[in-house]
């Protein structure tokens, strides 16, 4: 590459110091988010807690896994912000009546009963991070998570995760989603990296021939939202196109995440070298669609949220989300490719992160920008956790074939 500023170049000193300054900082932002029981604030522009806002359990899940990250890193006091976390967990974001966690806590103590497979996803992926680093309590937090999934999430039939309960596990919501699924992958493959149980990567396999399936027969943008019978809803939410998790249309972002994943499970199943390097094509192709879609689509840097089904931007505002899945995906292409564009779009996206994105006044990253780059908050006001930033900074250091988890635990070893 020509001209691209060190601190920016996949592979370079500059970039290594550079990525783990950033992650740093994030790591700082937020040490204020446990509330007394445990369970994640939802945090303001500079880390203030929101604390007139529910308590998520996909909030508390993301914190704990990220502070589980931290202590592998070696950040001071990051152990005791996972216990935090493991203990809102087991307390009061779990249903003991019922089993599962509730989506939420009230600013008064109530519960949102409903049973989130996205939430349930994430207590996989916390409660894996959490036993790699040992704990207490953690491993049993694992094994309730497993059980609990498996009994109610996972249709083994079918080979996909159903999406939403109520309370008592006794009617399931006939909507069925692709973001609960994509998590529920990451999960699968975090859960599988941590306990050697190899199952959970299967399951993340027949989540994925799935998606290649749809999105092959779909010109590469990914069909989001289904009915009950997993025929496809494209229609769905088109009169709230900006939904905050079943948004109308294409989301280039789901598209740039799936193909980390996707190449994650290539580099990490038991699969022919015929298949690998199939998964790995189908990776790319999703790369390439969304940022074409995407990336500066409407004349300013960024990518846009949603497109309709011809690649044309529906939302155009930028979320934080998918520019940090942008630098974990090219990064994990270059590396595993070879080849320069992806490096080339990786420091192109780090640029963009510095002179947008990363909030240096307050702290952690601005969630949501319109199209022109400045500040909006209809979708994500404040800075509700550090899942997504904090991985962008530390997945292009590491093995693209194992979870962060795992993965900065053995770089920390």
């Amino acid at each position: 590459m020509q001209n691209v500023e060190a601190k920016y170049a996949l592979g370079a000193p500059e970039n290594r110091a550079w990525l783990n300054e950033q992650r740093d900082n994030l790591m700082d932002f937020g040490h204020a988010f446990p509330s007394p029981g445990g369970g994640s604030y939802w945090l303001g522009d500079d880390g203030t807690p929101w604390k007139d806002r529910n308590r998520e359990t996909w909030i508390t899940c993301r914190m704990t896994h990220v502070y589980s990250l931290a202590a592998f890193v070696g950040h001071p006091g990051a152990g005791a912000l996972v216990d935090a976390g493991l203990r809102g967990l087991r307390g009061e974001l779990h249903d003991d009546a019922n089993g599962g966690w509730y989506a939420a806590v009230t600013p008064e103590g109530g519960h949102v009963g409903t049973k989130q497979c996205y939430a349930h996803a994430f207590v996989l992926l916390a409660s894996s991070s959490a036993t790699l680093l040992g704990r207490p309590g953690a491993a049993e937090l694992l094994a309730d998570a497993q059980d609990v999934f498996l009994n109610r999430f996972w249709d083994d039939e079918v080979g996909l995760s159903v999406d939403t309960w109520n309370e008592d596990f006794a009617e399931l919501d006939p909507y069925r989603g692709l973001n609960a699924n994509m998590h529920s992958v990451e999960a699968f493959l975090a859960v599988s990296d941590v306990t050697g149980d190899e199952s959970w990567r299967k399951r993340a396999g027949r989540i994925i021939d799935h998606v290649i399936g749809w999105s092959e027969n779909n010109d590469w943008r990914i069909p989001e939202h289904f009915h009950e019978d997993w025929s496809l809803d494209l229609e769905c939410n088109r009169d709230k196109p900006d939904d905050q998790f079943k948004p109308y249309g294409a989301t280039p972002g789901h598209g740039i995440e799936w193909a980390r994943l996707i190449t994650q499970y290539a580099l990490s199943a038991p699969i022919a070298d015929s298949k690998k390097a199939k998964l790995i094509d189908v990776a790319e192709h999703l790369f390439h669609c969304a940022v074409a879609d995407g990336w500066d689509a409407d004349g300013a840097p960024g990518i846009v949220y949603t497109t309709d089904w011809e690649g044309k931007p529906v939302v155009h505002d930028r979320m934080h989300w998918t520019l940090a899945e942008a630098i974990n995906t090219s990064s994990t292409l270059a590396h595993v490719t070879g080849k320069p564009e992806y490096a080339e779009r990786y420091a192109e996206f780090l640029q963009y992160a510095d002179e947008y994105v990363i909030d240096r006044v307050n702290g952690s990253w601005f969630h949501q920008l319109d199209r022109n780059n400045r500040l909006l908050n209809t979708v994500w006001p404040g800075k509700s956790d550090l899942y997504h930033a904090a991985q962008s900074m530390m997945i292009p250091l590491n093995d693209p074939s194992l979870s962060i988890a795992p993965a900065a635990k053995q770089s920390g070893d």
